[in-house]
């Protein structure tokens, strides 16, 4: 299987999206807003049909209209909370300017598949430079605000009353979402960006581990789940993203079985 250059890099291509996607997931989980990955996708799709449309690169239109997208949630804060009818909206807005978009390519069906359902094995050295750049960029921006953003998502009115800049910290955060989202977005697609943003790190949350630990464990996991997501399609020939969702659910599962066998030793 590695014999192969292209296998080579959708492997490295993999592990530089899962030791991300799996700690700013944490997060994510750890702060109730996993829709927020799942919201940015589908706005992200507009601008990477966008780019393709004017020939631009579409992980660069996607993590554009990502991070536009992010940054005004951040901004909006509790104001557009609950509002899924509002938020609903805008996603098939959105959606249906991406579908128009892809409509004027020639192209269209090739390409509205590898955005909505990724397209792993077809990522050149190119673009696994840029998502190296941009998984360098998001791990040192976590990093530095790991330590408030705990703070603020386990005792919000404390770490308010202490000072800490919740509208700016919630800003940053989803920024940092809308990259990741784009890096995910590339192995798995727009529509099934939960499986490695949102199913890792919900499955360590489940296990109850210290923050440090949940961390380096979501990103060890998201990268088991891609890596062997991505050895099953070799070996059945069916989509890596379908195996990457089926281990993802699979590990939810376990991990709740596991959690449960546990409470009843213990109790």
């Amino acid at each position: 299987m590695l014999d192969y250059d292209f296998m080579r890099t959708a492997f490295l291509a993999a592990f530089l999206v899962a030791i991300v996607c799996g700690p700013v997931g944490w997060f994510l989980v750890l702060r109730g807003q996993t829709f927020a990955s799942h919201a940015l996708s589908h706005v992200g799709f507009a601008g990477a049909t966008g780019a393709l449309l004017v020939g631009v690169s579409p992980l660069a239109g996607l993590s554009t209209g990502a991070l536009v997208a992010g940054i005004l949630m951040g901004f909006a804060g509790d104001r557009v909370a609950g509002r899924d009818v509002m938020i609903g909206l805008v996603l098939s807005v959105t959606m249906g300017a991406g579908a128009l978009f892809l409509h004027f390519l020639t192209q269209s069906a090739s390409a509205a598949t590898a955005l909505l359902f990724g397209d792993i094995l077809g990522i050149s050295k190119g673009m696994l430079g840029w998502l190296a750049l941009l998984s360098v960029g998001c791990l040192l921006a976590l990093g530095i605000m790991a330590r408030p953003l705990l703070f603020a998502s386990l005792q919000p009115e404390l770490a308010e009353a202490k000072g800490v800049p919740m509208r700016l910290l919630d800003v940053l955060f989803l920024a940092l979402v809308a990259l990741a989202t784009a890096e995910c977005a590339q192995i798995t697609g727009v529509l099934l960006v939960f499986t490695l943003m949102v199913a890792p790190a919900a499955t360590v949350l489940r296990l109850g581990v210290a923050p440090l630990a949940g961390l380096m464990l979501s990103a060890l996991l998201a990268l088991c789940e891609a890596w062997g997501g991505l050895v099953l399609s070799w070996q059945t020939d069916y989509p890596t993203s379908f195996w990457i969702a089926a281990l993802g659910g699979i590990g939810f599962v376990a991990a709740g079985l596991f959690s449960r066998f546990v409470m009843r030793q213990t109790t």
